[in-house]
């Protein structure tokens, strides 16, 4: 009973103390903080504001557009950093295409420029201030070699610049870069009406829920019984994340402080996302055999209803492992036939029973990884993952 974590998601909000946590559907007619007053105030009245820890992802995360040199090393590296820190990246731009792509459309909140050892000699020139002039974007942050830098804070305005991020021994080194995007984060919290007003009921900074799960994956064995390789597959009303063991990336060329890595699919969420994920489930080969499988109709998709909501997070699940599998890896290829232990968290823990989870891994591994076997499952129902982590802070 010593500390309250809360986390507030895009369709819930998650409160946990001692070994209890209770889930709520979010009132969108209301502001967060009446809701969670409404819906817990004799609870949070039993602790201080110095007690109580919140992370959010109702913001949806800041928007980044990452330009870099190369795709193995630069943008790889940049990309690694701002999923880690709870970003969610609309674009990235290898520089010697930058006159033929088009301008990322509305606001951008940063921008992350990187590339190449301090050791090069200099890459940017002016088509990247004329790429630049045709983005809207409201923070801008250098991590590249320092032989461009006179360059860019002579042309490029309130550019923030940090160290490098990667090493002459090509090691990346996140730590400035994570610290800076995370504190963007919280600056953007803290100037959203509905978020900022938590800070009423609470002393403690406000984290992105993502790097909360990150913090917690170190000490994930504290709470299960979890074999390397794993993944944890988070999908909630907006968004899916994994977060996986670096072990598991095909052909790795990132050395990591923590060790695990993390991706989100912004367009597989199970409320918010619904047409989205609808039209990704449509649009792949293997789902109408899947609805088959499961002996639904393709109708179903249709729908609104319970039934239907519990199907497209079973399609959620799919399609994730789908996407990061060598069928089809979009940002990041994993070896899926390693895997030891799938984690299952976020809403779709508290709709789907075990043999929902199990019959769709069983069938992925089975039609697309051609195994017949598949990896233990654990379905995280108590949001315990989360409240690991902020106790890690």
């Amino acid at each position: 009973m010593d500390n309250l974590y809360i986390d507030i998601g895009s369709t819930y909000f998650k409160i946990g103390y001692g070994s209890y946590t209770e889930q709520f559907f979010r009132d969108f007619n209301i502001d967060i903080y009446d809701d969670l007053k409404r819906k817990c105030g004799s609870i949070l009245k039993k602790y201080g504001r110095e007690n109580i820890h919140i992370c959010s992802s109702a913001n949806g995360g800041l928007s980044t557009l990452i330009i870099g040199l190369t795709s193995l090393f630069s943008i790889k590296y940049a990309t690694n950093i701002a999923f880690n820190s709870g970003i969610n990246i609309i674009d990235r731009v290898i520089y010697s295409d930058i006159e033929d792509r088009e301008v990322p459309k509305g606001s951008i909140d940063v921008v992350i420029i990187v590339g190449g050892v301090d050791s090069v000699e200099p890459k940017f020139d002016n088509r990247l201030l004329k790429f630049l002039k045709m983005v809207d974007y409201n923070n801008i942050v250098y991590v590249g070699n320092r032989v461009d830098l006179k360059f860019l804070e002579r042309y490029i305005p309130n550019l923030v610049v940090l160290p490098n991020i990667i090493t002459d021994r090509l090691k990346i080194n996140e730590k400035p870069l994570r610290e800076y995007l995370t504190h963007l984060y919280q600056s953007d919290i803290v100037g959203r009406e509905d978020i900022k007003r938590l800070y009423e009921i609470t002393s403690n900074q406000i984290y992105p829920t993502p790097y909360i799960v990150n913090l917690s994956l170190p000490k994930i064995r504290d709470i299960f019984d979890v074999v390397d390789p794993f993944l944890v597959v988070d999908i909630g009303g907006a968004t899916t994340d994994i977060h996986y063991s670096t072990d598991l990336i095909v052909g790795k060329n990132i050395i990591t402080e923590s060790g695990y890595d993390r991706v989100v699919f912004k367009k597989l969420g199970v409320y918010k996302s619904r047409e989205n994920l609808i039209f990704s489930a449509k649009s792949n080969e293997f789902v109408y055999e899947l609805l088959e499988y499961l002996k639904v109709n393709d109708t179903i998709l249709e729908e609104k209803s319970s039934r239907a909501t519990k199907v497209l997070m079973q399609l959620a699940i799919f399609l994730v492992l789908y996407y990061v599998s060598n069928s089809n890896s979009e940002d990041i290829e994993l070896r899926l036939e390693a895997l030891n232990s799938i984690i299952i968290t976020g809403g779709v823990s508290k709709v789907l029973r075990d043999v929902d989870i199990e019959e769709v891994v069983q069938f992925f591994y089975k039609k697309i990884l051609h195994f017949d076997t598949a990896p233990e499952i654990i379905v995280d129902r108590d949001y315990r993952i989360w409240t690991l982590g902020l106790e890690r802070l």
